[in-house]
């Protein structure tokens, strides 16, 4: 079997690469055996201001711009609903925190995404006497229905192996990449945290941050926006609300903990009044770099075995973003950003 590219990882950013090559008549096989979970566990939020610090996302506009139609590709492609747009009420915790607001809202490239005008709290389950600021032109993916259905599509037109990728079984011959019976052009390697194990990719510096997400049922909190406090509440229908989520550098498993769960619940009780029952809890690794970058770029020695990973935890809105920019560079010889390169760390 010969087909231009080989694909190992089926996450965002897989897939997002995969529409690079379907849209360009590019013939591909992907290899993913569901072992990487940082796509399943996201919240899925597009959203271009860090609410932490009211700073601009970098390349924000870029990202949404590439990003917004892409999902809209897709819903159509596999006929799902994967894009719910909704505001994000970023809930202010004192007078500071609400002029720290507005002076951000002055900034020219955070001007378009924050509205001016206070939002006074209406709902007698959440506790916000300052009120909230909202941020414009955001949303959620359902990366749950995306992976599950993309993996789905591929299946029908068998270009999904759902097995185990065997570095040692990767022939590299001059141009030409032989896989078992496949011949292929390339080779893309995103496989999230999974890359540590790459003999290829192993060295770049990707760290890797486990985060927790606790689905809750809260019958009396009809919440209709998305919710940024001390953690992320986002509304799932059916009185179902996503809760996250946690940051740990040192764990790296799939496992979920009590430790987290008992973090999240505690930052939910600090301004959510009304009770609650947990129904679900998940964990997976992010692929986080140093310098919160992804890594995109070509092997040292083999030209044509490249990477794409390091989404970290914006891979919604990054990764049609990213996935352009590495088919135009292959394609079309275009450079890569610099920011991107994995030649950064050479």
């Amino acid at each position: 079997m010969e087909v231009d590219y080989i694909i190992v990882g089926c996450g965002l950013a897989g897939i997002a690469f995969c529409e690079q090559l379907r849209q360009n008549n590019k013939s591909f096989v992907v290899f993913d055996n569901s072992s990487q979970h940082s796509s399943t566990v996201a919240a899925g939020l597009y959203n271009p201001v860090i609410l932490k610090r009211f700073t601009e996302v970098w390349r924000a506009q870029e990202q949404l711009d590439i990003a917004l139609p892409y999902y809209k590709s897709l819903e159509s492609l596999l006929s799902k609903k994967l894009d719910y747009k909704s505001s994000i009420y970023r809930r202010f915790s004192s007078i500071e925190e609400q002029n720290e607001w507005f002076s951000a809202a002055d900034k020219p490239a955070l001007e378009p995404y924050l509205s001016t005008k206070i939002v006074k709290n209406t709902n007698v389950s959440i506790d916000a006497p300052f009120g909230f600021g909202e941020v414009l032109h955001t949303g959620r993916i359902d990366t749950n229905v995306l992976i599950d259905s993309y993996r789905l599509f591929l299946e029908d037109n068998n270009r999904l192996h759902k097995e185990l990728f065997k570095y040692e079984d990767l022939i590299l011959d001059g141009q030409e990449i032989k896989y078992n019976t496949i011949s292929a052009s390339h080779i893309v390697f995103s496989e999230g945290f999974g890359i540590l194990k790459n003999p290829y990719f192993k060295n770049l510096p990707l760290s890797g941050t486990k985060g927790e997400i606790l689905t809750i049922k809260a019958p009396d909190l009809k919440l209709d926006y998305i919710l940024k406090s001390s953690a992320f509440l986002v509304p799932l229908g059916d009185d179902l609300y996503s809760v996250g989520a946690t940051y740990n550098w040192d764990d790296k498993t799939n496992s979920t903990t009590i430790e987290a769960k008992e973090e999240l619940v505690s930052k939910l009780k600090k301004f959510m009044t009304c009770s609650f029952e947990v129904v679900n809890q998940v964990a997976g690794i992010r692929p986080t770099v140093k310098d919160r970058r992804p890594l995109v770029g070509s092997h040292n020695n083999y030209n044509n075995v490249f990477v794409l990973n390091g989404l970290g935890t914006r891979g919604v809105m990054i990764a049609p973003y990213v996935a352009q920019q590495l088919f135009n560079h292959i394609e079309k010889d275009e450079s890569l950003e610099p920011e991107i390169n994995i030649s950064r760390f050479n």
